[in-house]
């Protein structure tokens, strides 16, 4: 009998901690499908929604580019030639409270809930009434990025500047945690709806002339853990309290035994 009461106090106490492994062990998913949840992540950041505060850099430009000089705000002539100066490019139109931006000869534009594809697609509309076959370009000048993994704040950036570098975006996600694989940060780029993956080793300096140090709109940066955190995640947190419940009943059961003995 004293037997089984000590084998029922182990039984329990192991039945108690694998239950526990097992929530761990599908928490690790997340650190196991890296290239898919990046992917993932950059797929949806390419159809996000302009967003209010977001600096569009807008350019229409025709076969006569005298005729499209009203749709753009800065223009310089040279010997007859118009065209966009590089004050423009640096101009953007800013999304105001209210979604909108105020656009040359047609006023007052909404933004709200359209992506940059379709923002674009209803200016060319619009301007094909007074132009023909115009050709509008619409993009961010504080375009986004997102950091996923091992870092101090995960989450998406703006760039207010219009272009940034890995590093520089790994220090504004607070750096990699102690448990960060340097030599393994996967980067996911969608051009056009085309993906690219690289994995960067930013312990060797010659990843500066690699194509993804310099980042794009829509980046998605994921930092790997090592094997040592994968370890600690399977380890239940609790483990040392359970243990020492378990010490603590086996020991009680061993009283309870001396007292049915005597």
């Amino acid at each position: 009998m004293n037997k089984n009461i000590i084998w029922m106090f182990v039984c329990s106490f192991f039945l108690l901690t694998s239950c526990k492994t097992k929530e761990k062990t599908s928490e690790l998913n997340y650190m196991q499908n890296a290239e898919q949840i990046a992917t993932e992540a950059s797929l949806k950041s390419a159809v996000s929604t302009i967003q209010k505060g977001d600096q569009l850099l807008i350019i229409v430009t025709a076969k006569n580019m005298e005729v499209v000089k009203p749709f753009n705000q800065n223009y310089y002539n040279t010997q007859g030639v118009t065209s966009p100066s590089s004050q423009n490019v640096e101009k953007p139109y800013i999304v105001d409270s209210e979604g909108e931006i105020d656009f040359p000869v047609l006023g007052k534009l909404s933004t709200t809930g359209k992506t940059l594809e379709e923002f674009k697609g209803e200016l060319n509309g619009r301007i094909s009434q007074y132009v023909k076959n115009p050709t509008v370009t619409v993009r961010l000048a504080n375009f986004k990025v997102t950091v996923l993994g091992e870092v101090a704040r995960p989450g998406q950036y703006t760039i207010p500047e219009g272009q940034t570098t890995l590093l520089n975006v790994l220090g504004l996600a607070g750096d990699l945690t102690m448990y960060g694989k340097r030599d393994d940060v996967l980067v996911v780029r969608n051009v056009n709806g085309e993906v690219t993956k690289a994995r960067i080793n930013i312990l060797d300096a010659n990843f500066f002339s690699s194509p993804y140090f310099n980042l794009k709109q829509n980046d998605v940066i994921y930092v790997s853990a090592t094997e040592v955190k994968e370890k600690t995640a399977r380890l239940d947190p609790n483990t040392g309290t359970y243990i020492a419940i378990a010490s603590m009943v086996l020991g009680l059961a061993g009283i309870f035994i001396t007292i049915f003995k005597k």
